[in-house]
């Protein structure tokens, strides 16, 4: 039996009869087979996704982060009406933006960006797939990390889930979702590259960030990276580049240690990380003989911290640690990382080498000195008091001995504040008999009190708690 198919102008095309039908299928059937036999169960779980749908599945979660913040202007001249320069001299504030990206981890409006996004930002806009824009306040922030938590007020959003991280692998596919140079939800593609990069930063020691071939350049920073699951693996936070633009070289922060750093700053304004007083240093294949290791591996402790955790737990100067709190290290540059997730005052085991023997210790791990002051709170507001406030965090709550109040950033000159004798650093906790908790508690106060010529507000100063009054006609 045959078929003409070369031409549509040829006879009719017969119906093929049962016989031919098994023999197609039986030649179908080993050919698919063969092809079966040559994909390993790797490849046929690694074949290339459907990126069109998580984009469009995802893109909602992503969000443009713009910053705006006064920086201090550079003397201008310009020529007078002789031609001359004439220099303006005095310090000047001029308005500054600048762009990021950012993930929604959770339907009542938290956000994740990055640290250096937002810092030193008078005002935080974030901008939805959908156009809309809604001013976020800035929960808390940890340099350290390069992480940032943000709050928005609006409906229920959308949320990315935050996945594992524990168990990727290099060489899986990742795609990136930000604002690259404003390019608002540009969607870009790679792979993993390396696991648990350190790189030659003091605040980096703390993150093992995820090496990628994912394009990402300036306006990526804070946006999420996904895996082919949709799942939020990473936040996108430098690259390495000596253009100025992408080279082949980004690296995103962990989710692991972005679920670790944003739910202390939720739940406390501030981000708390064991500390294990070493000085430590790679171990390298000169060195590992010399310790009688058959390879390169560990920790290596250059020197003890006087009363620090690792000397109260015996650990000495010439000791290795292979492994810390169940996870084994194979350089010397995962070890702060795994200390820092540690909550102080809880006990972990280290296995250590110690005069060619294996030793197990147990340590009490101490709080990293200095982060509880370095975490930001609220974004300052404007009020039509001539202040700008934000609302105080935890850590500053706990400080003071107060349980509600707004900070007072700074004064206007000449305002209503100023005149009142309001200065930087007062807690207004009270206006005209309202309690206050946010920049909105002021601002509704404010506009509740308008037909009033002056009312009373109670500050704390310096410990102090005492009233004020403030004309305001």
């Amino acid at each position: 039996m045959t078929t003409n198919i070369d031409s549509v102008n040829s006879a009719p095309i017969k119906t093929a009869g049962v016989a031919d039908l098994f023999a197609l299928k039986g030649i179908l059937a080993f050919t698919i087979l063969a092809v079966a036999t040559l994909m390993s169960p790797v490849q046929a779980l690694t074949a290339v996704p459907d990126y069109a749908t998580l984009v469009e599945q995802q893109r909602p979660t992503v969000v443009k982060v713009s910053a705006r913040k006064t920086v201090q202007a550079t003397n201008r001249s310009q020529p007078d009406q002789r031609g001359q320069q004439r220099s303006f001299p005095g310090p000047r504030q001029a308005p500054a933006q600048g762009l990021g990206s950012g993930v929604v981890i959770s339907p009542d409006g938290y956000i994740v960006t990055n640290h250096h996004v937002i810092d030193g930002a008078d005002s935080i806009v974030v901008s939805f797939y959908n156009r809309e824009e809604h001013t976020a306040e800035l929960i808390g922030s940890d340099p350290r990390t390069d992480l940032a938590l943000l709050k928005v007020d609006t409906d229920p959003l959308k949320a990315a889930t935050l996945g594992d991280t524990s168990a990727l692998k290099v060489g899986q596919w990742v795609i990136a979702i930000g604002a690259p140079f404003g390019f608002d939800f540009t969607a870009t593609q790679g792979i993993i590259s390396a696991l648990s990069r350190s790189l030659p930063s003091n605040d980096s020691n703390y993150v093992p960030f995820i090496q990628t071939d994912v394009a990402v350049n300036p306006g990526n920073s804070g946006g999420p990276l996904f895996n082919t699951a949709g799942e939020v693996v990473g936040i996108n936070s430098q690259i390495y580049t000596r253009s100025g633009g992408f080279m082949g070289l980004s690296f995103a922060i962990p989710s692991n240690v972005v679920m670790n750093v944003t739910d202390q700053l939720r739940t406390k304004g501030y981000v708390s990380r064991g500390w294990l007083g070493v000085t430590i240093q790679e171990v390298d294949q000169a060195l590992a003989e010399s310790f009688g290791m058959d390879t390169p591996r560990g920790s290596l402790i250059a020197e003890v911290v006087a009363d620090g955790p690792a000397e109260q737990a015996q650990l000495q100067a010439g000791d290795i640690i292979l492994s810390f709190n169940g996870s084994e290290i194979r350089r010397s540059a995962e070890l702060p990382a795994l200390v820092g997730t540690v909550i102080p005052g809880d006990t972990v085991d280290a296995v250590i080498l110690r005069g060619g023997e294996e030793q197990v210790l147990a340590i009490k791990i101490g709080e990293l000195a200095g982060d509880k002051q370095v975490v930001a709170g609220s974004t300052p507001e404007s009020t039509g008091l001539g202040v700008r406030v934000r609302a105080l965090d935890a850590n500053e709550k706990s400080e003071r001995a107060l349980e509600h109040g707004v900070l007072i950033e700074s004064v206007e000159p000449g305002s209503l504040a100023a005149n009142a004798g309001l200065q930087a650093g007062d807690v207004l906790l009270e206006f005209n008999g309202t309690t206050l908790h946010s920049a909105q508690d002021l601002k509704t106060a404010l506009s509740d009190a308008r037909d009033r010529e002056s009312v009373a507000a109670r500050i704390d100063r310096e410990g102090n708690s005492r009233f004020i009054p403030l004309r305001i006609k």
